[in-house]
């Protein structure tokens, strides 16, 4: 929160490296903190409150008195689970056998995709991340062109049905061919029926969009890959 300085020992000039502004204090992450009430037994405000109050104090051999009984607490309680066989099994991670530390068993190190992602939250100790799910909406933005491209056939089959009656005799409607070749039972269209009408083709902007979904996709799987070679 405060200004830092390079120190050149050379020539003994200083300079500005970080200056948190007024403006750079406004852009920082809103931070969120479980109310000490809601908290469980476990949670370090709760588990460390006298130790914390001590030191708050000054009162450094109370703070310390306090950080032996709760540790001592601690030994008990894994002395107890070891005499009788029970396993400690965290909630929230993992021992890693190779590097012998402990790892957060929800950590995403998948880069950030700005087109997808929105947002990323802690629930229940649990990190989670909010998506826009562009391939649904690409599913609904193509099922609207399709019910589209349907309401045009109907009221193009509907027209074709008001001449073919109002143009030809009655007695005769039944053998001369109609100008329109329309079939006139479209209220059930499938999707083999939308392909059968031609409708599989995508509007112009669902296949830019499909495109440009699929080159998005392939460059996240490619900074994928190169997190994970980082990581390891």
């Amino acid at each position: 929160d405060g200004e830092v300085h390079i120190n050149e020992l050379k020539n003994g000039n200083t300079e500005m490296f970080w200056n948190p502004t007024s403006e750079v204090r406004r852009q920082r992450l809103k931070r969120h903190i479980v109310l000490f009430e809601e908290q469980t037994d476990f949670e370090s405000e709760r588990l460390w409150q006298h130790v914390t109050s001590a030191i708050n104090k000054g009162d450094q051999h109370k703070a310390t008195q306090e950080k032996f009984v709760l540790e001592e607490e601690q030994r008990n309680a894994a002395r107890e689970r070891r005499e009788s066989g029970t396993e400690w099994k965290p909630l929230l991670f993992r021992h890693d056998a190779g590097t012998n530390e402990w790892r957060y068993k929800y950590e995403d190190l998948r880069p950030w995709d700005p087109l997808n992602d929105i947002a990323q939250f802690e629930k229940d100790g649990i990190l989670q991340t909010m998506e826009r799910h562009l391939s649904t909406r690409m599913s609904n933005h193509k099922a609207t062109c399709l019910n589209n491209q349907i309401t045009r056939h109907k009221r193009s089959a509907k027209d074709c049905r008001r001449r073919k009656s109002s143009d030809q005799p009655s007695n005769h409607s039944q053998n001369t061919e109609s100008s329109c070749s329309t079939p006139e039972s479209v209220q059930e269209l499938s999707d083999d029926d939308g392909k059968y009408l031609g409708f599989e083709s995508l509007c112009a902007q669902c296949g830019k969009e499909m495109n440009h979904l699929k080159e998005i996709h392939s460059a996240v799987l490619s900074l994928q890959k190169a997190q994970q070679d980082i990581h390891r």
